[in-house]
């Protein structure tokens, strides 16, 4: 009896396979339609070719982050007159996703075009009922790491906080649980492993690069030296 259960195991799994590899277009349309499988990348979307999520280098300050999710939160704090704290699940879960494809480009010279999934920044700060006086928006990472935007980039723009790329959640070393898709801005800006959200009215804050001699403004279209 136990052989055969063994042997049922492995024509199970050989038919699977088979599945997966005669079916491969029509399970990435599910996973667009937002089914819960997460198994392969998805490598275009509405006619557009994407980069693979391997093809990013790894250049952050530390190294990949190992966040531990059952105990990260997310904070809305600073100059609001409601500070917030979600859970990884209360971010995904209680607010609006939405997808689009973003281009990110880095100052090493290399680009990647990426179907984004996430939340809207400006609902998270909504949220938190921010004070007249804040005018800038900075952006804490889970290895220290820190970036800041005017605040009407945020708020008059349909940024995202990503937790998901090409269909699947971000890898540890893409930024998980959430990166910011910074569109228009230089790759330094897409800060990774965001734990915090500040609300502030110093307009002279730099973050770590900026702070090395990077524009503050991280414009695509000028030169990212100051």
């Amino acid at each position: 009896m136990k052989s055969l259960v063994v042997g049922v195991r492995v024509f199970s799994v050989a038919l699977v396979l088979t599945m997966l590899v005669v079916t491969g277009c029509q399970l990435n349309n599910n996973m667009e339609e937002g089914n819960d499988l997460e198994t392969v990348e998805i490598r275009e979307y509405e006619g557009i070719n994407l980069s693979s999520i391997d093809a990013f280098r790894e250049n952050s300050i530390k190294g990949p982050q190992n966040v531990d999710i059952e105990s990260y939160n997310l904070s809305i704090t600073g100059l609001c007159q409601e500070p917030k704290s979600y859970t990884y699940d209360e971010v995904i879960g209680s607010h609006t996703n939405y997808k689009k494809v973003s281009e990110l480009n880095c100052v090493e010279g290399w680009r990647v075009t990426i179907l984004w999934e996430g939340v809207l920044v400006r609902e998270l700060i909504e949220e938190s009922n921010p004070m007249p006086e804040a005018r800038v928006v900075i952006f804490h990472a889970y290895d220290g790491y820190t970036t800041s935007f005017p605040i009407e980039y945020i708020m008059d723009n349909d940024i995202l906080l990503a937790h998901k790329m090409n269909g699947l959640t971000l890898p540890t070393e893409r930024g998980f649980p959430f990166q910011l898709v910074a569109e228009s801005k230089w790759g330094y800006k897409w800060i990774k492993w965001v734990t915090k959200i500040k609300l502030s009215d110093d307009v002279d804050y730099e973050g770590y690069w900026e702070s090395r001699g990077y524009s503050n403004t991280g414009d695509l279209d000028k030169s990212f030296f100051d």
